[in-house]
């Protein structure tokens, strides 16, 4: 049985043929460029340092994503008609987007964190309102151990975009004191002192110069502000020593600290 075929026929099969052929030349080409694509990105992202969890999962969603418009360009060059696909895939996208938009924010918040790193794990934070050790970032949430061990988990869509406090980034933190004295004690002696406790702590640093002066002349004290320079992770142990050393001090040279007092006068009728 011989089958013929007809001029036209071989007119269709020879566009179509060229076409296929030069399409799947074009998704062989195109796969092996995206898988060298992906590479190179991912040995950019180690070279900046980012998080090693982060770097596999941002490869395969950039890979797919050009894959993506690889096959949609094919499908053009064999005269697939592709708008119809675009619209589909773009109201399916919508639809999940809806869906999940707020697991969407905390994976996007995650991925800022990891890339440009605000934060690092061990750095202390204040933030949403909490206080604490960041102990691990994730990619939706990053969690914290408070000072008394509780765990906070944070999502990052709230934690990238809003406003926080990082402890850890500087070297060096200043510690501020407010203590007063009774009305008729010497301020300069008060002085003195302050200053002669402060030179006796190694942990206070001289550069920038520790500042001791009066600040207000209170309802019931005279205060000074005092201010000095540690390394971060001197302060809190700076901070509560000074407070019993001044205390100690002062009642042992004669410096009253004064206290809010009440007098209670009783008339009787």
């Amino acid at each position: 049985m011989n089958i013929e075929i007809s001029p036209d026929m071989w007119s269709t099969l020879i566009t179509y043929g060229g076409k296929i052929v030069l399409a799947l030349l074009a998704l062989l080409i195109g796969f092996r460029v995206i898988g060298s694509i992906t590479k190179g990105i991912g040995k950019t992202l180690k070279k900046r340092e980012v998080d090693p969890s982060l770097i596999p999962f941002l490869r395969s969603l950039i890979g797919m994503l050009l894959k993506a418009a690889l096959v949609l360009a094919v499908l053009g060059m064999v005269g697939i008609e592709t708008t119809s696909f675009i619209a589909i895939l773009g109201a399916a996208g919508l639809a999940v987007g809806m869906a999940l938009s707020g697991t969407l924010q905390n994976f996007a918040g995650g991925v800022m964190i990891l890339l440009f790193k605000p934060f690092k794990v061990g750095d202390v934070l204040e933030a949403q309102g909490y206080i604490g050790k960041v102990d691990e970032i994730q990619i939706f949430n990053t969690i914290m151990k408070t000072a008394d061990n509780r765990t906070i988990i944070i999502p990052n869509g709230g934690l990238a975009t809003g406003s926080m406090i990082n402890y850890s980034t500087e070297a060096t933190r200043r510690v501020d004191f407010t203590f007063g004295i009774g009305y008729g004690d010497s301020t300069e002696k008060a002085k003195e002192v302050l200053m002669g406790l402060i030179n006796q702590d190694a942990r206070i640093l001289q550069d920038p110069a520790p500042f001791v002066a009066v600040s207000e002349l209170g309802d019931s004290s005279v205060n000074f502000a005092v201010r000095v320079w540690v390394n971060s992770a001197d302060y809190w142990a700076v901070f509560f020593d000074m407070q019993e050393k001044v205390y100690n001090t002062f009642n042992a040279q004669g410096l009253n600290i004064p206290f809010p007092q009440m007098d209670v006068h009783v008339h009787q009728a």
